[in-house]
């Protein structure tokens, strides 16, 4: 027997959380042929006598639908041993589009990216999306999620009230087309516009929809701070009643006065599933999250879209009211400036030449170094040069909540990143160092360091639990039938070297990467393969 491709002698962890053994790994077109102890031929042969032979690790929490058309080759994911990520995550998927405000959104788009780079919109359903996203081939499979908040806009606009009848009707054929079109469920981002203006009620009638197709909802939740136990509560009663799974987005508990709180959670969750609600959840292991800058503005400046945020942020009268409510706070809003303090916040991107600077500073130090007389002044400021379009960086986290969350059996592993590379039109300002370490991360520190989690656990929360999550049925486990979506990485050396001011290193360790049976990552070097597919949900 001849194979296309074996991978000898390592030792074998299946993606079940079972002991490891030692073990060959045959491929042939594309899936895996054959495992065990195996006397056969392949065109090639890879020595991992010394290396972890694991399924291809699956992204929970990727945005990385955010930039495939332009940039397909998903460098910084698939050097991780990321082979399929799960996409449109937090609301914001890159499809349905209303035909009326395509130019509008292609604005906003342009703002995010390098001079130079055109990013048209050329579908209005979610399967021409997708149809668009296969004409060419990506670095790794990608399963998309419809956002409730391109939902919303493509049925309702930018506006802050709640839908018609006649709204809410067209938003429920938004998600069915999406669910038709083959994605594997709804996301929802609560703190941001304009899911934030969405009620509960709202949001069940959409997952009502995707319950029917099998779909799961997942969801960043309305809040992360201090109203995290109303809102994983808010989560749990959506999935109650609308009758499908839950997933919480890279589950956490985000602000001093909640550190602890995730043994709270984590006994909310699993006495929900003690009533019957399939609910886990996903994290990044980081004590940072990162977002966009404008997230810092109250909810109210938000109506109307960009545009409309702009000419707010340029009124001195509206401007007071801004600063008031981030140093007085409003009920139900996520305040991360007032909460957190500004020291915390850190600029992570801009577009013009001029303020290059700032990146990687937090607000206090832009504030001196632009000799503003506070933080606010700091904030609006740049916002208004830069037209909306920066990131940011936030400290809000607890080493031991990080912990706790990562031993849970209903935890896996997400980025919350897209995906990114060190040069190109990728490599423009400080990224959050996820984009790149992530899952070495997880391996290296808290795996060999730190001794948090098995070997064979950790795996298990990177391949076959958001496999199935998901229902990614063919991948995830190393079986006979299955993809053939490997990740090879030595066990001793595997590390991330991504930092918060040096973010685009890629890691060490990650051996190979094969991608539906083709080498992706070769001898720690990407090959440039585009083997990785647009997965539908049948």
């Amino acid at each position: 027997m001849s194979y296309d491709l074996i991978i000898r002698g390592g030792k074998v962890v299946d993606g079940a959380g079972n002991p490891w053994y030692r073990g060959d790994v045959a491929v042939a077109d594309g899936r895996i042929a054959a495992v065990g102890r195996l006397d056969a031929d392949a065109d090639r042969v890879i020595d991992a006598s010394d290396l972890v032979v694991a399924p291809g690790f699956v992204d929970a929490h990727s945005h990385s639908d955010s930039n495939t058309l332009i940039y397909p080759q998903m460098e910084s994911t698939v050097m991780q041993g990321i082979t399929t990520v799960v996409a449109g995550q937090c609301g914001s998927s890159i499809a349905p589009v209303n035909p009326d405000l395509r130019e509008v959104l292609e604005r906003e788009a342009a703002a995010w990216l390098p001079e130079g780079v055109e990013f048209k919109i050329t579908w209005t359903t979610f399967d021409e999306y997708l149809r668009e996203e296969e004409k060419s081939g990506l670095g790794a499979n990608i399963a998309h999620l419809v956002g409730h908040g391109a939902v919303r806009v493509a049925g309702m606009g930018f506006d802050a009230r709640d839908p018609t009848d006649e709204e809410l009707e067209r938003m429920r054929g938004l998600v069915a087309e999406a669910m038709e079109a083959g994605a594997f469920g709804l996301s929802t981002g609560l703190i941001y516009p304009p899911g934030v203006y969405a009620r509960t009620e709202e949001i069940i009638e959409l997952a009502k929809v995707v319950a029917r197709y099998g779909g799961i909802y997942d969801s960043h939740i309305r809040g992360e701070g201090r109203n995290l136990l109303k809102a994983l509560e808010e989560a749990i009663t959506i999935g109650e009643k609308a009758g499908l799974p839950v997933e919480i987005s890279h589950h956490k508990a985000s602000n001093r006065e909640v550190w602890g709180k995730s043994v709270e959670t984590l006994r909310m969750m699993d006495e929900a599933r003690g009533r019957g609600v399939d609910i886990t959840c996903d994290q990044y292991p980081y004590r940072a999250g990162a977002t966009s800058l404008v997230t810092l503005l109250p909810p109210w400046v938000h109506a109307g879209g960009t545009e409309r945020l702009l000419e707010r942020l340029r009124d001195p009268e509206l401007r007071k009211r801004i600063r008031r409510e981030i140093e007085e706070g409003v009920p139900g809003w996520e305040n991360f400036a007032g909460d957190l303090g500004w020291k915390n916040i850190y600029v992570t991107s801009v577009k013009t030449e001029a303020n290059k600077p700032v990146e990687g500073k937090n607000l206090s130090e832009i504030r001196e170094m632009r000799g503003d007389p506070d933080e606010f002044t700091s904030l609006y400021k740049l916002l208004l040069e830069e037209e909306g379009a920066a990131g940011m960086i936030i400290f809000s986290m607890n080493e031991d909540d990080v912990r706790r969350i990562m031993r849970s059996p209903l935890h896996m592993v997400g980025t919350d990143a897209s995906s990114c590379a060190p040069t190109g039109i990728t490599s423009h300002g400080k990224p959050h160092p996820r984009h790149y370490g992530t899952y070495p991360r997880i391996l290296g520190r808290y795996v060999r360091e730190y001794g948090i989690l098995r070997l064979e656990e950790a795996i298990r929360k990177m391949t076959s639990l958001p496999a199935q999550r998901f229902g990614l049925l063919d991948r995830g486990l190393l079986r006979p039938g299955m993809r053939a979506d490997i990740a090879v990485f030595n066990p001793d050396t595997i590390i991330d070297k991504a930092t918060y001011q040096d973010p685009h290193l890629f890691p060490e360790g990650i051996e190979y990467v094969i991608v539906n049976g083709v080498i992706t990552v070769d001898t720690g070097k990407y090959t440039g393969a585009l083997a990785g597919k647009t997965l539908r949900k049948r």
